[in-house]
């Protein structure tokens, strides 16, 4: 069918037009047996619009002389939105033989799948340069328009792109048809990766005289309080076959859209050819980009031909200075240790396929955590976090995939600079991870050439790999701008190189892989749980003493957490029936585990204490129980049932312990700091679960098809108090104008499918997702149990 193509985010008469591409695409999962290359014309099958359609039989794929046709069968097909990921609706599979899969012995089965789409174009773009843009596809995929094989691109994390200019329909000469094919049989990582079109996609318009792609380069080489400079280099290309003159106009624009410096040169560019210019401008009395205080500009770039605006280029940027010193790391002049987490891409109920909402939801949980910093591991991030990460105030280390110097790895890394170097959020470049090649010689020589590479591209901001070995072999430090450190505390490594090497300057890349699963305190090795209680797995620190190392040598500059958030893949320590990791400081839904509050004790000024586990055991009565907490306090007194059982000094960054007789009631803990009470926290013995509560993250949406509510369900008692181990089955029903996306527990060993109406609790919490369709109206949800009084939530979604 015919579809719209998507969204305007320009207007036409800028000359450049940059449409969401998300909508109104069919997929087919397996493999389709089409030849690498199709026939263009008329009868181009799976790939032409007037392909011949078989109905009420199995899809024929007939390949003649004269014509490869590919039979479509329409009922093989469904109709999905992107981002999309298949590949959480798979079910997981336990097979012992595998070890190699994402989730080592029980893993979601990868595969081939195929996307399609139908669209026209207007016969007024004729003339016009046409391209698409995937911002990611996973993995190796093949693009065809229109019959024409358009390319192959092998990575899962970097864009695609594909000039269509020549080979599309435009007006009455027909619709055009897209077909992509996704291979996702081969992993990158050793983690989820999902499969499918799981970024977005776009398609742009421009005239022939346009701003390339990543055509912009701003940079502030000399910031100081009465002025910043701004340094700008715009590539500018022509398709025409004639020389055109025009104007380059730059103008800076502050926070509320005032223009507060223009730049103009005019300048001519010869048929097929592409130049880059330069330009300084300036922004007098500076707001300077800081987690704190995320001050963004924009630059807008116009060429004028004839009076006329063929091209309207935008570029986010901020006005800020970073310096990594053999002192720490330097933000606007200042000491500003990095309070970092590393992080993989996906959220429950949708995989991998995040929209920009819930990007935006993580982002905000980490830094309510008082996290400033975000590792985007160990791959290139999608671009909407970045955005969200210069918008919100969070500083990023960019992450290369792979160590390598072939063509096509270099290729990879250039994709990401010049993608990405424009983003104020993004203070250093990670060109590689914990590869077998650290140290080595070899190593050494690929390094060198990305270090080299990396320079050329931006010289403004340094490079360093995530190192877990090798630091002091090969020489492979030494080409490094910074050294970074995986887990360095082991025999105080970082310790000990500052002393022989006191000129290197040094990162956490890595520090604590502190294994939890919410709400428990027993290792369960049949369930796949670990305790809170838990001592690590061995190369990583308790929660907050970490940060303790920052503190003591500030040289370190940093850290960077693993992780922010559990992911799927990895299970450590257990396997089967673990599909799930258990590093984060979050669960999978952002739940906070007991951890989560020993990085907020350290990482913020607010005064809280902390205590674990909960005070409901019964059966217990009368023994003892090992309870631990974390606090900022200097301070804590525990009081049972409204009696102090003493009070204890805390050092900072530490945990303590104390142990309870445990008798149902009141748990109270108190936090002091100069003999005053600061900071409370109080636990209860609970009665049975009663009742189902939801908080919805937000009540507005807009209808756009693609914004998000996160909704929280909390089991409670009759009193509301949340009952710690309640796991009722919790069924939800949707009217009005949205849908049901995903849930999620936050349970490691869950099998559940995400993408159902109905979801266990786990451990008194589970959440649903859900979207907004494309008109203005009411979204009620309903959350059920059979026991259980239900409750529901009311959205509003605006036009």
């Amino acid at each position: 069918m015919l579809l719209p193509v998507g969204f305007l985010h320009a207007s036409i008469e800028t000359g450049r037009l940059r449409e969401n591409f998300d909508l109104g695409w069919q997929f087919h999962k397996g493999d389709i047996a089409i030849k690498r290359a199709v026939k263009a014309g008329k009868q181009g099958g799976l790939t032409d619009a007037n392909v011949k359609v078989v109905e009420g039989e199995e899809a024929v794929i007939a390949y003649t002389d004269k014509n490869k046709v590919a039979d479509y069968k329409a009922s093989d097909w469904r109709n999905v939105d992107l981002p999309h990921d298949w590949l959480i609706e798979e079910s997981f599979v336990h097979d012992d033989n595998i070890s190699s899969q994402p989730a080592g012995n029980g893993y979601l089965p990868t595969g081939i799948g195929f996307y399609r789409k139908e669209f026209a174009i207007a016969a007024g773009d004729a003339g016009k340069k046409i391209s698409i843009e995937f911002d990611g596809i996973f993995r190796n995929s093949t693009v065809w328009v229109n019959g024409h094989l358009m390319g192959n691109h092998k990575s899962g994390y970097t864009p695609s792109f594909y000039d269509l200019t020549d080979i599309l329909r435009y007006g009455d000469e027909g619709k055009n048809v897209i077909l992509v094919k996704v291979d996702a049989t081969d992993t990158e990582g050793w983690w989820y990766e999902g499969c499918g079109i799981y970024r977005h996609v776009w398609l742009t318009k421009t005239t022939p005289l346009h701003v390339a792609r990543f055509g912009t380069f701003v940079t502030t080489p000399t910031v100081a309080p009465e002025k910043a400079v701004v340094s700008m280099k715009t590539t500018i290309e022509n398709e025409y076959k004639t020389t055109r003159h025009f104007q380059l106009v730059s103008r800076i624009l502050d926070a509320v859209g005032a223009v507060v410096d223009t730049q103009v040169v005019t300048d001519s560019i010869g048929p097929s050819q592409s130049t880059e210019l330069s330009q300084t401008g300036m922004i007098r009395q500076p707001k300077l980009w800081s987690p704190e205080t995320p001050a963004l500009y924009r630059l807008q770039t116009r060429i004028i031909e004839n009076g006329i605006i063929v091209d309207n280029f935008e570029t986010t940027f901020g006005v800020r200075t970073i310096a990594i010193t053999t002192k720490g790391f330097f933000l606007n002049g200042k000491l500003y240790p990095i309070k970092g987490t590393a992080n993989h891409q996906d959220f429950a109920g949708v995989g991998v396929a995040l929209p920009d909402k819930i990007n935006q939801y993580k982002i905000k949980l980490l830094k309510e955590m008082g996290s400033n910093g975000y590792r985007s591991a160990h791959n290139p991030p999608t671009p909407e976090v970045l955005d969200i990460c210069d918008r919100e105030g969070m500083l990023v280390l960019d992450e290369n995939r792979l160590l390598t110097s072939t063509p096509e790895g270099l290729d990879e890394l250039k994709t990401l600079m010049l993608r990405d170097r424009n983003h104020p959020s993004v203070f250093m470049w990670c060109l590689e991870n914990e590869e077998s090649l650290e140290g080595q010689v070899t190593g050494t020589r690929i390094l060198e050439k990305m270090v080299e590479t990396a320079h050329q591209l931006d010289p403004t901001r340094p490079v360093t790999a995530a190192m877990n070995h090798g630091w002091n072999e090969g020489g492979y430090s030494d080409v490094l701008d910074v050294v970074g450190y995986n887990y360095g505390q082991r025999g105080m490594q970082y310790v000990k190189d500052h002393e022989k090497y006191p000129n290197r300057k040094m990162f956490v890349t890595e520090s604590t892989s502190y294994v939890s699963t919410r709400g428990e305190y027993e290792d369960n090795h049949e369930k796949g749980y670990v305790s809170n209680f838990g001592k690590g797995v061995g190369w990583g620190l308790q929660p907050g003493q970490d940060w303790k190392h920052v503190v003591l040598y500030p040289y370190l500059s940093g850290t960077f957490v693993w992780t922010g958030f559990d992911y799927r893949g990895e299970p450590t320590p257990y396997r089967w029936p673990c599909v799930s990791s258990h590093f984060g400081i979050m669960d999978l839904c952002g739940f906070p585990k007991d951890g989560y509050y020993g990085y907020k004790a350290a990482w913020t000024d607010q005064p809280l204490v902390h205590v674990f586990p909960h005070w409901n055991w019964p059966g217990k009565e009368g023994k003892l129980i090992k309870f631990r907490g974390y606090s900022n306090c200097e301070e804590v007194e525990i009081l049972v049932n409204g009696k102090s059982v003493g009070k204890k000094k805390l050092s900072a960054f530490e945990y303590f312990e104390w142990d309870l007789i445990y008798m149902p009631g009141k748990l109270e803990v108190r936090g002091y700091k100069n003999g005053k009470q600061v900071a409370r926290q109080i636990r209860e013995t609970t009665g049975t679960a009663s009742r189902l509560t939801a908080k919805a993250d937000t009540l507005s949406l807009k209808a756009d098809g693609c914004d998000v509510a996160i909704i929280n369900i909390e089991i409670k008692d009759a009193k509301g108090r949340v009952v710690p181990t309640a796991d009722n089955l919790i069924k939800f029903s949707i009217e009005g104008n949205g849908r049901i996306i995903g849930t999620g527990n936050g349970n490691p060993s869950s099998h559940e499918p995400d993408k159902a109406d109905r979801r266990k609790a786990f451990n008194g919490l589970c959440q649903v997702l859900v979207q907004s369709d494309r008109q203005a109206g009411k979204i009620k949800l309903k959350a059920t149990s059979e026991t259980l009084e239900g409750t529901e939530v009311t959205l509003t979604v605006h036009e």
